[in-house]
């Protein structure tokens, strides 16, 4: 193989040296490879030579140079019998034929260390062989070659001295092995070759603990081993139990519970060698542990703990109950949750190493607390008699019952029995628990049921009457009312108000009506209480509406209203002028209104009244009196047929009527005007005056007054006569019914003269002074109080001298009214 390898790297080179030749003239030399006596050199060819020399000259030692020829075309060569770890000068000369050096190089190098020799070889693991050689001078390392004798397996590894170890071998197998010496220049050849095998190997050990107090170990055969050999050491003893057997299969028994015993196995093979050892550990299978104590626990969920003694070489307890759950821990004690209520059980305690579990405990039973009444609920067969009352559940030694008011006050209970009595007011909510109990304790929750009683009537309500057909009902809150329904009985109970606020207002109810008014408080658990006493209250009186309104006398009018009232019931009437007030009261239908001033306008109303107040007016109407009578009336005679009235203006008035009225007849003129000018007036007449006042409405007052006599009747039949005596009559004839006194002027040119004639005398005599004159004759009758009439008309005579005892007329004037 290594001539096959040889020629394969002179090619090699050859083909690298025609290269260099093409590439350049210069010659080069480097080493290839050393021995411990040889050293293998390569170079670059160079044209026109025909051999080359070498020559391996030592560097530091007196031996002589050793040198090799070689032709022309190698490019490659050894140099042999050198020296092991010596430095060389190598040097290369290109020769021609002649001998001539055409060109030379030269390179240093070391030769490899001597070749080494082994001492012995040997087996102490299956994979691995050891050697132990002979050392020699100058080797920096060395190499360790293993083969398999059938030419399967080839292995070298360094090693720094002797003995050197080759692994990755095969159990219980045939090595060819040789070392070799290294140092900077190479390695050296191979030392004298020495055979060896692999032991067997260690048996596979398998253990385990079937109970705590044994230990089964077993492993399959190992290949040509012939024998087994095992050691048992107790984990903190130096007691050592040695057993040699052929089988692949061993129990100990009778050893300590939860302790740990490491085994060490061996094979041997036919050579009598012990090959690998392999050393497992086993512990014992702990003890059954024993429970000491179960407790039932109360946190958010319920629980048991329970405490056991620990056992030696138990690492982990499993508590199971026989209800299927289970908890496991490395302590004395565990907890298992959640529990159920009402439960009775029993748990064993299981002690756990890496070698199983050991044997459950005996079981200990343990029951937990009573679960809590599902069906709670409260009776109250009278009002404030309750009961509490609940369910029968099992597992129970006696009930505590919890009752709580929303006022916080709170009552308990302690009974076997399964109903509790306690006093329950009416308008509050009370909380209702019940906790069984036994020995394992109680819930910490039992289900509340709520119970409301019926609300409370409220006590202080108060009826007002805030309008006449409105009543307010007002009255405290009272407990448990969530809501107030009130109604009227004589509404056919339609709800008025449904509200949360204590106060309501009936409205639109008829008027002069008694009410049952009902508060009835309500809540959304419990209903309303419809057993609260009604409160009566009557609306105010109807109001009375004015029939019609008749004028008594000038200043009183009577005023008829309706009576839509019970009996008892008051009526006022008033009427309500710019500047006054008049008011009247009566009983029954009707009322007068006296001194009312004439010419005023007045608003009338009418109002019931009763003890609970009094009614909205009634519809008004407008009461117009009459208009005044004027204060005073003249009349004042302005000719014998024609008569001056004259009057004071009358308030409210805006027309008149004035009439003088006589047995004869009557006078009458109506006027806007306060005086009237009227004629056909009876001379001596005695006249009543009256004046009717009209308003401009319409409405008239007839007035009276003092009556008026109209004046004496201008006489007739005016006549002068001359006397005998020089003396003058004036004769008249009277017209007048009644005698009346008479006065006669004369106005002459001369003198003017007067003469009164008596009542019933029908002439006067006036003594003349002088004759021939022209007299004015006025002839009046003379009133009661001697007032004379002034509007007689005069007539003018004229009166001769003696000789003519009659005047002449010669005209008559009417006179001017003053």
């Amino acid at each position: 193989m290594g001539t096959m390898c040889l020629h394969r790297i002179k090619l090699l080179l050859l083909i690298t040296f025609t290269g260099v030749c093409t590439a350049q003239n210069d010659i080069s030399l480097s080493v290839f490879t050393v021995t411990s006596k040889s050293m293998t050199v390569q170079w670059s060819g160079h044209s026109g030579a025909s051999s080359y020399k070498i020559t391996a000259t030592p560097k530091n030692s007196p031996e002589q140079p050793v040198f090799a020829q070689f032709s022309g075309n190698t490019v490659m060569g050894s140099v042999n019998s050198l020296s092991p770890n010596t430095v060389y000068t190598m040097q290369l000369e290109a020769m021609d034929n002649a001998l001539n050096v055409l060109s030379s190089a030269e390179t240093v190098e070391t030769t490899a260390p001597d070749v080494p020799s082994i001492d012995q070889a040997y087996s102490k693991n299956s994979d691995s062989i050891t050697v132990e050689f002979a050392e020699v001078s100058g080797a920096a390392s060395y190499i360790l070659r293993a083969e398999s004798k059938v030419g399967d397996f080839f292995f070298e590894t360094p090693v720094t001295e002797s003995p050197g170890t080759v692994v990755g071998l095969q159990p219980y197998t045939d090595y060819v092995l040789s070392v070799m010496s290294v140092n900077s220049g190479g390695r050296s050849q191979p030392s004298y070759p020495i055979e060896a095998r692999t032991v067997v190997i260690a048996p596979k050990l398998n253990t385990s603990s079937p109970s705590n107090d044994s230990i089964l170990v077993t492993w399959p055969p190992v290949k040509h081993a012939i024998l087994y050999t095992l050691i048992m050491i107790r984990e903190g003893s130096s007691t050592r139990l040695v057993l040699n057997t052929t089988d692949t299969t061993v129990k100990c028994d009778n050893l300590e519970s939860g302790i740990s015993y490491c085994i060490k196995g061996m094979a041997w093979d036919a050579e009598g060698r012990t090959g690998d050892d392999l050393t497992v550990c086993q512990v014992t299978r702990p003890h059954s542990p024993d429970v000491t104590h179960i407790q039932v626990t109360q946190g958010r969920s319920l629980g048991i703990a329970v405490y056991w003694v620990t056992v030696q070489g138990a690492t982990s307890y499993v508590v199971l109950a026989s209800n299927g759950q289970y908890c496991n821990t490395s302590d004395s004690y565990c907890y298992i949750s959640p529990q159920e209520c009402g439960q009775n059980h029993s748990v064993s305690v299981t002690a756990y190493n890496e070698a199983g579990p050991s044997s459950p405990s005996q079981p200990a039973d343990y029951i937990t607390y009573p679960c809590p009444p599902e069906n709670i609920w409260v009776e109250e067969p009278t009002a404030g008699n309750c009961s509490v009352v609940w369910e029968d559940v099992p597992l129970v030694e006696y009930y505590v019952a919890f009752i709580k008011r929303d006022d916080g006050t709170e009552k308990s209970c302690n009974t076997t029995k399964t109903t509790c009595q306690f006093f329950c007011m009416c308008g509050y909510t009370y909380l209702t628990s019940v906790f069984p109990y036994n020995q394992a304790g109680t819930s910490l929750f039992a289900h509340v049921r709520n119970y409301t009683t019926i609300p409370c009537c409220p006590q202080d309500v108060a009826v007002k009457l805030v309008s006449t057909e409105t009543l307010e009902v007002m009255w405290s809150p009272v407990k448990g009312a969530e809501l107030y329904e009130t109604t009227a009985a004589q509404t056919n109970n339609v709800l008025h108000c449904n509200d949360t606020s204590p106060v309501c207002a009936l409205s639109d109810l008829r008027c002069n009506t008694p009410y049952s008014v009902t508060v009835t408080p309500c809540s959304e658990l419990r209903g309303c209480n419809r057993t609260c006493t009604p409160h009566k209250h009557e609306t105010a009186p109807c109001a009375p509406e004015i029939l019609n309104m008749t004028q008594i006398t000038n200043s009183t009018y009577r005023v008829v209203i309706t009576t839509p009232n019970s009996p008892r019931t008051n009526y006022t009437v008033t009427a309500t002028g710019r500047y006054d007030k008049h008011t009247c009261q009566s009983g029954n239908n009707s009322c007068e209104l006296v001194q009312l001033p004439c010419g005023s306008i007045y608003e009338i109303t009418a109002v019931a009244t009763t003890a609970v107040g009094r009614s909205l007016p009634g519809y008004s109407k407008t009461l117009e009196t009459g208009p005044c009578c004027p204060s005073s009336v003249n009349v004042t005679q302005v000719t014998q047929a024609m008569t001056n009235v004259t009057w004071s203006p009358g308030t409210g008035a805006r027309s008149y009527i004035a009439t003088l009225m006589s047995p004869r007849g009557e006078a009458k003129c109506h006027t806007l005007d306060v005086h009237c000018l009227m004629g056909c007036i009876t001379c001596g007449t005695n006249y009543s005056v009256h004046l009717d006042a009209i308003s401009s409405t319409g409405h008239k007052s007839q007035c009276q007054y003092r009556g008026f006599s109209s004046s004496a009747c201008c006489p007739t039949g005016v006549k002068l006569y001359r006397r005998t005596n020089n003396s003058l009559r004036v004769y008249w004839r009277s017209s007048s019914p009644q005698a009346y006194n008479h006065t006669v002027e004369l106005y002459g040119t001369g003198a003017n003269y007067t003469c009164i004639a008596a009542a019933g005398s029908m002439y006067c005599d006036i003594q003349e002074g002088t004759c021939g004159d022209v007299y004015t004759v006025v002839v009046a009758p003379v009133g009661k109080y001697g007032v004379k009439v002034t509007f007689c008309l005069p007539r003018t005579y004229s009166v001769p001298c003696p000789g003519s005892n009659a005047g002449m007329v010669i005209s008559r004037r009417r006179r001017s009214v003053k």
